[in-house]
């Protein structure tokens, strides 16, 4: 095999020989064919859960959030190469990124349900609510005068 570019001995500058590579291409290829099939299914799932009745379910929720977190550390791990990496450096990487999605899986599915109770309605955004209002009443003032 011969590459074009720059670097005429690229195969002798490789750490590994040819075998390796074929096992290092084939964890990528599985690695690839794993992702479209989660994708796949998070495409079937999301099409079929309106007609279901799924949607806004915490079920359906944790689904996605799960689906997705599968498809980032597949990324993360083999596309960029953080598999490969020292411990202490996948912590460093790891941890903020993990605070962080629990963080915001906390603001889905706990503060996310201020907006939809009528007692903490008006405190979440009054302006909000005030212009829905007002867009509400303007637009049965139109359908009456029809």
């Amino acid at each position: 095999m011969h590459f074009h570019d720059n670097y005429p001995e690229y195969e002798k500058m490789a750490i590994h020989g040819e075998e390796e590579g074929k096992k290092a291409r084939r964890v990528l290829w599985n690695v690839f064919w794993l992702m479209l099939i989660v994708t796949i299914l998070e495409l079937i799932v999301g099409f079929i859960a309106p007609e279901k009745g799924w949607t806004g379910t915490l079920g359906l929720k944790i689904f996605f959030i799960t689906f997705t977190l599968v498809k980032a550390g597949g990324i993360v791990l083999y596309f960029m190469h953080l598999k490969h990496e020292r411990t202490f450096f996948k912590y460093t990487i790891l941890v903020p990124y993990s605070v962080f999605i629990l963080y915001t899986v906390f603001i889905l599915i706990v503060e996310g349900n201020y907006s939809m109770n009528p007692q903490y309605r008006n405190k979440v955004d009054k302006v909000y609510f005030d212009q829905q209002e007002k867009l509400k009443a303007h637009s049965n003032h139109e359908n009456s005068e029809h």
